[in-house]
């Protein structure tokens, strides 16, 4: 399964398209860490953070969101938490734990000093700095639109790119309604004919995810620990 679908799955992010390193693909503009090579091979400990707190990516321990699945076969909730993580590469991680009917999927994520999330790996699939797998972005500290960058890099198994689509998108979900919503798009080298389009609230995390081409999969949120939204109509 490529990363866009693991992460449609899983929530989040998110948890690159092309294979091997650099920013993003050639047309793409940087990614606003354009200091950083994007994924990295080599994490410096030293850059990182004990806290994810990017106001689009939050991730505190204790934290639970709730979210409505629809896909192929049928409907389901699925609960999301978040608890302390390992040490990757000698950087310590924040783990975020996914759990559906069928499946329970935990990743990994840390934030650099300028509020950059990284994602370093997801249990039992891949961990930055085995057999070549690399750490990439998750989500940027300061999102702008257009820019493209990688999320990470294991050959045949995490090759997908992201892409800042919008920052004043706008959604009504079980959990409320949301505006100046962050849209990203994702595709992948694995599954060259899908893309996903995932939607994040300041201040919340991620609202809504939706396969718009390949398989069928939406992801809602119904709940989740910022109770700051508009009630829905």
């Amino acid at each position: 399964m490529t990363v866009r679908a693991l992460l449609l799955a899983a929530v989040l992010t998110g948890l690159a398209v092309l294979a091997g390193c650099g920013t993003a693909s050639s047309p793409s503009p940087p990614a606003g860490v354009d200091e950083l090579t994007i994924p990295t091979p080599s994490p410096d400990p030293d850059d990182f953070v004990p806290e994810v707190d990017n106001p689009w990516f939050p991730l505190e321990p204790g934290d639970t969101w709730v979210y409505a699945v629809s896909d192929a076969g049928g409907s389901h909730r699925m609960t999301v938490t978040v608890a302390p993580g390992p040490e990757i590469a000698g950087v310590a991680t924040t783990s975020r734990v996914s759990t559906e009917p069928s499946r329970v999927v935990t990743d990994w994520f840390a934030q650099d000093e300028d509020g950059n999330v990284w994602w370093f790996g997801r249990e039992g699939s891949w961990r930055a700095g085995d057999a070549g797998a690399e750490a990439g972005i998750a989500m940027l500290a300061r999102p702008r639109i257009g820019d493209g960058y990688r999320m990470a890099y294991a050959a045949g198994v995490t090759e997908d790119t992201a892409r800042v689509t919008s920052l004043d998108g706008d959604t009504v979900v079980a959990a409320g309604s949301y505006d100046g919503l962050l849209r990203l798009e994702q595709r992948s080298a694995l599954d060259p004919g899908a893309t996903a389009e995932l939607a994040y609230a300041r201040g919340v995390g991620l609202v809504e995810a939706s396969e718009v081409s390949g398989s069928y999969r939406t992801v809602r949120l119904v709940s989740g620990p910022v109770a700051s939204p508009t009630p829905a109509a």
